[in-house]
């Protein structure tokens, strides 16, 4: 392979990856989505050819096929006859894919995703607290209130907290009986809810005020006002993320 060959694959040595046992294809898959999503490969470019892509990472053109195909699957290339494999422009990848969120994350300077992810889950789960203030039964309505109360009890103990906040959450979708809505939210929360810029501080205050909003949605709910608990559950996604947050202090794409 030639100088010129290589730069085009970003200049730097190949992954270690290329020397262990793991999928090859799922390997290379992850390497290409974060070169595409940092913007080694921009869109509208065709990545290399795959005689270099073979020689550049050690694999057949078997798993550089493989890898192609699920990139497609992805939303992040599209392949053209005559053209090669392109890259599709951002508004075309499949940000619910762990991979390609993780990538878009990783190189998410201003938090951008993270205000998007946040601003989706408040819509969700919004709109499942109003249901559930209008469906619950009194098991459910008792269920979210022992998780606040609980809350309370292992407020020092932040792993024990953030189990317990996560299954208030869950309680109250499970409530609503939207198992789409659910299904999304409880996907975008494993993928980011050990990113370090998402966890924000944990301070022992920050969990106080977190589990006030937590009792004022269920307070709502208990008391079946449907809009009263929609509104303080978008108060609580909204404020809990605010205190969590670095820079700007109330970004726009999170006013209402």
């Amino acid at each position: 392979m030639t100088a010129s060959q290589r730069s085009t694959v970003g200049g730097s040595p190949p992954p270690g990856w290329v020397r262990g046992p793991a999928s090859l294809a799922k390997a290379l898959t992850a390497e290409l989505v974060e070169r595409i999503v940092r913007g080694t490969h921009e869109p509208g470019s065709a990545l290399p050819p795959e005689p270099v892509l073979c020689e550049t990472y050690s694999v057949s053109r078997t798993v550089v096929r493989e890898s192609v195909k699920i990139l497609q699957e992805k939303g992040l290339v599209q392949v053209r006859q005559g053209s090669g494999t392109v890259v599709n422009p951002p508004a075309m990848w499949d940000l619910l894919d762990e991979l390609v969120l993780g990538a878009a994350i990783a190189v998410d300077e201003d938090l951008t995703v993270l205000d998007d992810v946040v601003v989706t889950r408040r819509i969700l789960e919004s709109d499942m607290a109003h249901v559930a203030a209008r469906l619950a039964d009194a098991q459910a309505v008792e269920r979210i209130g022992a998780l606040v109360e609980r809350m309370d009890e292992v407020v020092e103990d932040v792993d024990a907290f953030h189990e317990h906040d996560a299954a208030f959450h869950d309680a109250i979708m499970q409530a609503s009986g939207n198992r789409i809505a659910r299904a999304v939210v409880r996907s975008l929360q494993h993928q980011v809810v050990n990113i370090d810029r998402y966890i924000g501080h944990t301070d022992r205050a920050l969990r106080e005020a977190a589990n006030s909003g937590h009792r004022r949605v269920y307070e709502r709910i208990a008391a079946h006002d449907a809009q009263g608990a929609q509104q303080a559950m978008f108060a609580h996604i909204t404020d809990a993320w605010l205190v969590r947050r670095s820079g700007s202090a109330h970004p726009d794409r999170l006013r209402r």
